[in-house]
């Protein structure tokens, strides 16, 4: 059976192509008013839909700079999970593997070895100094250091020097040295022996705040104390060099690998060990994929003194995650301004 096909009317077909005219403009002012307002967005938060994951040392006093950056890339509507923890050596070999994408940890010159080991420029990308002009070496209380003229670590060469800091009756002195697996470990095992120091000096190494605990308590009960250190941290916020306790010479400049052709002055003593910085690292996949976050990162800078104030309170019993949290928080509308102008650049970058 078929069905008649009912004619449409005059008024019928005027008023469907009116409504389809008007359906078509109303469209078109939804579209045109709507497309700026999401071009807005996505300009606003480049980073939306996408993760990153962060890699930070397994010390918590180190966390404060990342989670600066944390803030910052959220800012940007990227989705950041929780940090990744590890030593300084399989941090690397995780960005270059793609198991983490960035971190604000890398001592440009004490974890060159590291750095190269996990693949360098090949797999990684070196964005930007986090902490310029960061120090480390050998300090001595000053009141023993002034008492018996001990200025220079090729001083506890004599065994009687030696003997002054000995802590367990072995002879020899008892240098606090450094976790195992951390850059500054390798480069005091180097000095032990460049120093001809083997006989006389013994690095106890572990877990570097625990010996350091110990270390302030002997050097409060007015005994002795050698100590290998680094700035920014909380240490010269409690011993103060300059103060209580003060940095010694090396008789020469002697790295590993033989890379000697770097400064290692300050204030008119060699301390040893190469006046560094800390630099934001990523894999390079990430940075190419990610110009928003890459540019973010890059420019994020701190000082030494910010850090180690920040150290400081975490000492002093704020030491929890939502405390190191809070204090990026404050130290970010401390520097409101400068901070707005790096998420500026990085939205402009990801355009």
């Amino acid at each position: 059976m078929q069905f008649p096909i009912t004619k449409l009317s005059f008024n019928t077909l005027s008023f469907l192509k009116q409504f389809t005219k008007a359906t078509i403009k109303i469209t078109a002012i939804t579209v045109l008013f709507t497309l700026p307002l999401t071009t807005s967005h996505a300009a606003e938060q480049p980073g939306e839909g996408k993760s990153v994951t962060p890699i930070f040392p397994n010390i918590a006093e180190e966390r404060f700079r990342g989670e600066i950056v944390i803030a910052g890339l959220e800012e940007l509507g990227y989705e950041v999970e929780k940090p990744k923890e590890t030593e300084y050596a399989a941090l690397m070999l995780a960005l270059a593997y793609g198991d983490a994408d960035f971190s604000v940890h890398l001592w440009d010159i004490l974890h060159d070895n590291f750095y190269q080991k996990a693949g360098g420029d090949r797999r990684l990308v070196k964005a930007g100094t986090t902490i310029p002009s960061v120090l480390q070496g050998y300090l001595i209380d000053k009141k023993t250091a002034n008492k018996y003229n001990i200025h220079s670590l090729a001083d506890f060469k004599k065994p009687e020097v030696a003997k002054l800091f000995d802590t367990n009756g072995d002879g020899k002195a008892d240098l606090t040295g450094c976790n195992p697996g951390w850059g500054c470990e390798q480069v005091i095992d180097h000095h032990i022996k460049a120093y001809q120091l083997n006989k006389t000096v013994s690095h106890n190494r572990g877990s570097y705040f625990a010996l350091m605990a110990d270390t302030i308590a002997r050097y409060k009960q007015g005994k002795p104390v050698l100590y290998y250190s680094w700035m920014p941290q909380w240490i010269s916020g409690v011993l103060v060099p300059g103060k209580d306790v003060e940095w010694l010479d090396v008789p020469f400049t002697s790295l590993p690998g033989k890379n000697n052709d770097v400064n290692t002055q300050f204030q008119g003593k060699n301390l040893g060990f190469a006046v560094d910085k800390v630099m934001a690292v990523m894999g390079k996949d990430f940075a190419a994929e990610n110009p928003a976050a890459k540019t973010f990162i890059s420019l994020v800078q701190i000082s030494a003194n910010d850090e180690s104030a920040q150290n400081l309170k975490m000492q002093n019993g704020e030491k929890s995650v939502a405390d190191i949290k809070r204090h990026a928080k404050e130290w970010i509308t401390l520097n409101q301004t400068t901070f707005d102008s790096w998420l500026k650049q990085a939205r402009s970058a990801a355009k």
